[in-house]
Protein backbone atom coordinates (compact mmCIF):
# COMPACT_ATOMS: atom_id res chain seq x y z
CA UNK A 1 0.00 0.00 0.00
CA UNK A 2 1.38 3.42 -0.92
CA UNK A 3 2.26 5.83 1.85
CA UNK A 4 -0.42 8.47 2.20
CA UNK A 5 0.34 12.03 3.20
CA UNK A 6 -2.37 11.97 5.85
CA UNK A 7 -2.45 8.96 8.18
CA UNK A 8 -4.41 8.06 11.30
CA UNK A 9 -2.50 8.77 14.48
CA UNK A 10 -2.78 8.70 18.27
CA UNK A 11 -3.53 12.42 18.54
CA UNK A 12 -6.25 13.39 21.01
CA UNK A 13 -9.53 14.32 19.33
CA UNK A 14 -10.63 16.08 22.54
CA UNK A 15 -7.44 18.16 22.70
CA UNK A 16 -7.77 19.06 19.04
CA UNK A 17 -11.41 20.10 19.45
CA UNK A 18 -10.48 22.19 22.51
CA UNK A 19 -7.92 24.05 20.37
CA UNK A 20 -10.32 25.06 17.59
CA UNK A 21 -10.74 28.84 17.26
CA UNK A 22 -12.85 30.90 17.38
CA UNK A 23 -15.12 29.57 20.17
CA UNK A 24 -18.19 29.43 17.90
CA UNK A 25 -16.30 27.21 15.44
CA UNK A 26 -15.20 25.05 18.40
CA UNK A 27 -18.81 24.54 19.51
CA UNK A 28 -19.82 23.65 15.95
CA UNK A 29 -16.93 21.15 15.81
CA UNK A 30 -18.05 19.52 19.05
CA UNK A 31 -21.60 19.29 17.68
CA UNK A 32 -20.29 17.70 14.47
CA UNK A 33 -18.25 15.20 16.48
CA UNK A 34 -21.33 14.21 18.50
CA UNK A 35 -23.36 13.88 15.28
CA UNK A 36 -20.77 11.73 13.51
CA UNK A 37 -20.36 9.51 16.60
CA UNK A 38 -24.12 9.01 16.86
CA UNK A 39 -24.62 8.26 13.15
CA UNK A 40 -21.57 6.06 12.59
CA UNK A 41 -21.28 4.38 15.98
CA UNK A 42 -17.52 4.84 15.65
CA UNK A 43 -15.00 6.47 17.97
CA UNK A 44 -13.15 9.29 16.21
CA UNK A 45 -9.49 9.11 15.24
CA UNK A 46 -7.22 11.97 14.25
CA UNK A 47 -5.96 11.78 10.66
CA UNK A 48 -3.02 14.10 10.26
CA UNK A 49 -3.12 17.26 12.35
CA UNK A 50 -6.65 18.48 11.63
CA UNK A 51 -8.95 15.76 10.26
CA UNK A 52 -11.27 13.76 12.49
CA UNK A 53 -12.21 10.42 10.97
CA UNK A 54 -14.82 7.78 11.75
CA UNK A 55 -14.05 4.29 10.52
CA UNK A 56 -11.74 3.53 7.62
CA UNK A 57 -11.54 1.58 4.40
CA UNK A 58 -9.02 0.50 1.81
CA UNK A 59 -9.37 0.75 -1.94
CA UNK A 60 -7.29 0.63 -5.10
CA UNK A 61 -7.66 3.48 -7.59
CA UNK A 62 -7.83 2.87 -11.34
CA UNK A 63 -4.17 3.93 -11.45
CA UNK A 64 -3.31 0.93 -9.27
CA UNK A 65 -2.53 3.05 -6.21
CA UNK A 66 -3.80 1.43 -3.00
CA UNK A 67 -5.01 3.79 -0.29
CA UNK A 68 -6.35 3.68 3.25
CA UNK A 69 -8.75 6.48 4.21
CA UNK A 70 -11.45 7.43 6.68
CA UNK A 71 -14.99 6.29 5.85
CA UNK A 72 -16.36 9.61 6.99
CA UNK A 73 -15.13 12.65 8.85
CA UNK A 74 -14.63 16.37 9.05
CA UNK A 75 -12.17 19.16 9.68
CA UNK A 76 -13.17 22.37 11.42
CA UNK A 77 -11.34 24.86 9.19
CA UNK A 78 -11.20 28.56 10.03
CA UNK A 79 -13.44 29.67 7.20
CA UNK A 80 -15.62 26.59 6.70
CA UNK A 81 -16.13 23.12 8.11
CA UNK A 82 -14.92 20.57 5.58
CA UNK A 83 -17.02 17.39 5.68
CA UNK A 84 -15.56 14.27 4.08
CA UNK A 85 -18.54 12.23 2.90
CA UNK A 86 -16.85 10.03 0.35
CA UNK A 87 -19.58 7.84 -1.17
CA UNK A 88 -21.38 10.59 -3.07
CA UNK A 89 -18.21 11.39 -5.00
CA UNK A 90 -17.46 7.86 -6.14
CA UNK A 91 -20.73 5.96 -6.55
CA UNK A 92 -23.59 6.92 -8.92
CA UNK A 93 -26.33 5.56 -6.65
CA UNK A 94 -24.94 7.41 -3.63
CA UNK A 95 -24.47 10.55 -5.75
CA UNK A 96 -28.17 10.60 -6.71
CA UNK A 97 -29.27 10.23 -3.08
CA UNK A 98 -26.74 12.85 -1.99
CA UNK A 99 -27.98 15.36 -4.59
CA UNK A 100 -31.58 14.99 -3.42
CA UNK A 101 -30.60 15.51 0.21
CA UNK A 102 -28.33 18.48 -0.56
CA UNK A 103 -31.29 20.33 -2.08
CA UNK A 104 -32.78 20.50 1.43
CA UNK A 105 -29.58 21.05 3.45
CA UNK A 106 -29.25 24.82 3.43
CA UNK A 107 -26.24 27.01 2.71
CA UNK A 108 -23.26 24.93 1.63
CA UNK A 109 -20.72 24.53 -1.15
CA UNK A 110 -18.89 21.58 -2.63
CA UNK A 111 -15.34 20.87 -3.66
CA UNK A 112 -13.77 17.96 -5.48
CA UNK A 113 -14.30 15.60 -2.55
CA UNK A 114 -15.68 17.69 0.30
CA UNK A 115 -18.84 19.41 1.42
CA UNK A 116 -18.26 22.83 2.97
CA UNK A 117 -20.44 24.52 5.60
CA UNK A 118 -19.61 27.93 7.06
CA UNK A 119 -21.44 27.34 10.33
CA UNK A 120 -23.99 24.80 11.48
CA UNK A 121 -26.63 27.51 11.91
CA UNK A 122 -26.64 27.76 8.08
CA UNK A 123 -27.93 24.19 7.61
CA UNK A 124 -30.81 22.01 8.73
CA UNK A 125 -29.20 19.66 11.25
CA UNK A 126 -31.77 16.90 10.68
CA UNK A 127 -30.97 16.98 6.97
CA UNK A 128 -27.23 16.96 7.73
CA UNK A 129 -27.76 13.88 9.89
CA UNK A 130 -29.70 12.26 7.04
CA UNK A 131 -26.84 13.07 4.64
CA UNK A 132 -24.16 11.62 6.93
CA UNK A 133 -26.27 8.49 7.52
CA UNK A 134 -26.90 7.98 3.79
CA UNK A 135 -23.21 8.38 3.05
CA UNK A 136 -22.28 5.95 5.85
CA UNK A 137 -24.70 3.31 4.53
CA UNK A 138 -23.35 3.73 1.01
CA UNK A 139 -19.75 3.39 2.19
CA UNK A 140 -20.68 0.19 4.03
CA UNK A 141 -22.24 -1.11 0.80
CA UNK A 142 -19.38 -0.03 -1.49
CA UNK A 143 -16.56 -1.03 0.88
CA UNK A 144 -17.95 -3.72 3.21
CA UNK A 145 -16.16 -3.82 6.57
CA UNK A 146 -13.55 -6.56 6.80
Amino acid sequence: MADAKILPNAGSVEAFLASVEPPAKREDARALDALFRRVTGEEPVMWGASLIGYGEYETVYASGRAVRWMRSGFSPRKAKHSLHLMAGYSDPEAARERAAILERLGKHSEGKSCLYVNKLADVDMAVLEELIAADWRAMQRIYPPA
